[in-house]
């Protein structure tokens, strides 16, 4: 309201979305005039995980002027603050990401080569993978991806484009006739509040938290069968069924030696507990074992854990060992000496904490959730420590090292949880299983085609792959793991359906509880947030709205014509 005030003031009111230069104009006498320590810039971003750092990086790429909150301390997300190595697909070398996605893997990889001593052999390798962690082809340190990230934004930063706010989050917005004009946010740390006002708003937060604060339409949890017809919706639909979060952490082992953590006080709790799940999880067996639903048939698994390098593997167990499916660090890729110990990163079934939600509870339901979630961790942590069974009859790998440094926190938990589900906005077009997994696509195409893809999209802003994969829930669902086939980004699932200028940056988009399961992993993630900052950033240049954009020919041909240009790739071509 007070904004409009003063555009009205200057004789603006009224002359619709402001371009780039028209706001680089205006603003010093907007922040000094009447707000003071009020800050404007052309694009607001809220959330600096990696669809908030492509945004940003977009944005600014394009000439936008920028302001990027993180509520942690690292910006990065999924790869940083929760600690999680990049999920990917099988082609991700070649295709199925943006150019600025690949840059970031490779400086990934340059890191390394530069300020760590490489084994001549690990040098050499064109594809480093600095963890040989099975689950990724570039598993590495959380510390790394956030050096990196900083520097691909450097220059914007230096060239004064973009304000980067740490351990900053929104807590209130101001809106009218379908616009946010601003928004409130404060320092965790400090508690110094900051107002912060743009002609776009992205929300690119990991629980898509500005939707909530500018009451944006949105959806969370499951829709019934009878709202989407997607085959594996339940006939119900259920607000509070939501995917469960990991609270992750790394460890090293060393042999000899004994850092046992303190017993947990929840330990006794979750040593018994055996999720509820149906189907069931694996027998009448706790969530402290190594044994598990296997995603795709649900029959039960079991797996091993012995962390040993690769130059010592595991006694052949037949099945997979855990130490080797997330490790950020083999230490054989390095000069003897530089590390005693591999180290993985835990984020497995075991911790996946299913007994409650954070996003849409009440302040002391997210404190308590987010509290047991952590237990559940520690406890891992010290059943590992003292109870897991050896290959060689023994219990328990005292040596496990809980790696504090690598997170960055006082208790060796990672900074935010990984969150695998957030608030979805109502969208112009919200994506469904039909449109891409395998057995629904074949119904389409046909089995005998040579390549199976997903539903195609007259308005693509980018392409993705991830198999169909959504962890047991809060409300009792196991596993739900189905083949996916490639598939696009329609812009249409980056449209509100009521609300002008705000935009989501992530996993938030338009899919259902069963559709996000293949686009909430990292390199579809950074797709979605580089279109989000092309988008708000063309539109403000163009002076039209991201809605008539998707929705005019001319206009969505030009702003696809623009993603192309700076890298973006749009349909699958093999």
């Amino acid at each position: 309201m007070r904004r409009r005030k003063f555009l009205e003031k200057c004789g603006l009111a009224g002359a619709g979305v402001f371009s780039p230069s028209l706001l680089s104009a205006t603003q010093s006498t907007f922040c000094d005039l009447q707000y003071g320590a009020e800050l404007t810039s052309d694009i607001v971003i809220v959330g600096g995980g990696l669809g908030g750092c492509a945004a940003a990086m977009a944005a600014c790429r394009l000439g936008a002027k920028v302001i990027l909150t993180e509520p942690t301390d690292w910006i990065g997300g999924q790869v940083s603050q929760q600690g999680v190595p990049p999920d990917e697909h099988q082609w991700i070398e070649d295709i199925g990401g943006t150019t600025s996605y690949s840059r970031y893997r490779s400086l990934v990889r340059d890191y390394y080569r530069n300020n760590y001593p490489l084994t001549n052999s690990a040098r050499e390798t064109q594809y480093l993978n600095p963890g040989n962690g099975a689950v990724s082809r570039i598993c590495h340190e959380p510390k790394v991806s956030v050096a990196v990230l900083q520097s691909m934004l450097a220059w914007a930063v230096a060239k004064g484009q973009l304000r980067i706010f740490l351990n900053t989050s929104p807590v209130a917005a101001e809106v009218y006739r379908d616009r946010i004009e601003s928004i409130s946010c404060l320092n965790t740390n400090t508690g110094d509040k900051l107002e912060l006002q743009a002609e776009m708003f992205i929300d690119a937060s990991e629980e898509g938290d500005l939707m909530a604060l500018s009451a944006t339409e949105y959806i969370i949890g499951a829709e019934s069968q009878k709202q989407t017809g997607e085959p594996h919706a339940p006939g119900k639909a259920n607000p509070a069924n939501i995917q469960a979060l990991t609270h992750c952490f790394a460890v090293d082992h060393l042999p000899g030696e004994d850092h046992t953590i303190d017993r947990p006080a929840m330990y006794d709790f979750w040593k018994n507990h055996t999720p509820n799940l149906d189907p069931p999880w694996s027998g009448p067996i706790p969530i402290l074992s190594l044994d598990y639903s296997y995603p795709r048939t649900l029959v039960p698994k079991t797996l091993s854990f012995v962390p040993l390098g690769r130059n010592n593997p595991p006694p052949n167990t037949g099945t997979l060992n855990l130490w080797v499916y997330r490790r950020m660090i083999d230490r054989d890729n390095f000069m003897p000496g530089t590390y005693p110990s591999d180290i993985s990163l835990i984020n497995w079934p075991q911790n996946d904490y299913m007994l409650g939600n954070i996003t849409d509870v009440s302040p002391e339901v997210r404190k308590q959730n987010l509290y047991k979630a952590r237990q559940l961790s520690l406890s891992l942590l010290y059943w590992l420590q003292v109870e897991v069974p050896r290959p060689d009859g023994r219990q328990g790998w005292k040596g496990l090292r809980l790696r504090k440094d690598i997170m960055g926190t006082e208790d060796g938990l990672a900074k935010y949880p990984y969150i695998r589900e957030s608030r979805r906005i109502l969208a112009e077009y919200t994506i469904l299983e039909q449109d891409l997994t395998l057995e629904e696509r074949e119904k389409v195409v046909g089995k005998s085609a040579k390549r199976i893809l997903a539903k195609p999209f007259h308005d693509s802003v980018g392409i993705g792959y991830y198999h169909l994969d959504l962890h047991p829930s809060t409300a009792g669902n196991n596993y739900i793991d189905m083949a996916s086939v490639p598939f696009q980004v329609p812009l249409g699932s980056l449209i509100p359906q009521r609300m002008e200028n705000l935009i989501p940056g992530c996993k938030n988009i338009g899919t259902t509880h069963i559709s996000n399961g293949c686009y909430r992993l990292h390199p579809v993630e950074w797709s979605i947030g580089e279109a989000a900052g092309s988008l708000c950033t063309h539109a403000l240049a163009r002076k039209t709205t991201p809605r008539k954009i998707r929705n005019t020919s001319k206009e969505l041909e030009d702003f696809q014509a623009l993603l192309i240009k700076h890298g973006a790739q749009l349909e699958w071509r093999f």
